[in-house]
């Protein structure tokens, strides 16, 4: 059975249509099964697509539910941010003035819009500490790398797995060419900071780190264009043990012609994960249903 339903797709961590990372978005999924959802995300091959409900939380806007070509997030970054805006654009309408809440598979999240950019507040890490000697060779197989280039290397899962691994520059960061066949690999983000306010011919000397994201959908081994779970993670995790310290700036997506930018800020206990956003494409789609 056909059912037309209004349908956008977004770009998500930039200001500059087609160099973040997009995001279909299905803004009234009711009637929708959970073979439906995954049967278009597979379709629409995008790393994320999301689909809305009205919420089950009294105290939520919105409910979204997350799929990947191969399965469902109980949250992701760029969704996250994508979807608020689809909801906001699409008409949708705050129970608290300056404040979204989004239900999703991790409970709630909230979001703000400051400096006209949308943020969400970094859930809490599911698991974090140093990663065994084992697991940082692994990974540093997957790198190319070894593991004497690493500074620092940690846990930093808030639901996709992520490990995170520090280098010692930007540029280390954008020279890595993984290698995904030398071990069954991890979901790994890498990152490296940038000398702040040296002129030079890099697209992001406006940034404070470089961030690459790696990890498995299916059977292949892509980069991700801009990850927000990752950079939230990050985020806690370098902001925490003194590494960085806020606001700074993230670029994603450099070695990718992207232009992604992760703004990070915190007030308080809560680190703020924020983007701009733009669409692309604003109309309907013809989802088929199984109900």
């Amino acid at each position: 059975m056909d059912s037309v339903r209004a349908f956008k797709q977004v770009d998500v961590f930039t200001a500059v249509p087609y160099l973040g990372n997009p995001l279909a978005v299905v803004l009234d999924a009711r009637g929708c099964s959970e073979q439906d959802m995954q049967g278009f995300a597979r379709w629409t091959n995008l790393s994320e697509t999301t689909f809305l409900f009205p919420p089950a939380d009294p105290a939520a806007d919105y409910k979204v539910r997350i799929f990947t070509p191969s399965g469902e997030l109980p949250f992701a970054g760029h969704p996250t941010l994508g979807s608020a805006h689809a909801w906001l654009e699409a008409g949708g309408t705050p129970k608290t003035p300056g404040s979204i809440v989004q239900e999703c598979g991790v409970g709630l999240v909230e979001l703000r819009r400051a400096q006209g950019r949308l943020a969400f507040v970094a859930p809490p890490l599911l698991k974090s500490g140093p990663l065994r000697t084992a697991e940082l060779e692994r990974t540093c197989r997957v790198l190319g790398i070894d593991t004497t280039e690493v500074v620092d290397a940690a846990w930093a899962d808030n639901g996709p797995g992520w490990i995170a691994v520090r280098l010692a520059t930007a540029e280390a960061v954008l020279g890595l060419r993984p290698d995904f066949a030398a071990a069954n690999a991890f979901d790994i983000g890498v990152v490296g900071p940038r000398k702040v306010g040296v002129v030079g011919s890099s697209p992001a000397q406006d940034t404070d780190l470089e961030v690459r994201a790696f990890f498995r959908s299916g059977e292949m081994a892509v980069e991700d264009p801009v990850t927000g779970s990752l950079n939230a993670a990050v985020a806690q995790w370098l902001l925490g043990d003194g590494t960085l310290s806020a606001p700074y700036v993230a670029a994603q997506g450099t070695a990718l012609g992207r232009k992604g930018r992760v703004f990070v800020d915190q007030v308080g206990p809560k680190i703020w994960i924020g983007g701009d956003v733009v669409t692309c494409v604003d109309g309907t789609v013809n989802l088929v249903v199984s109900g």
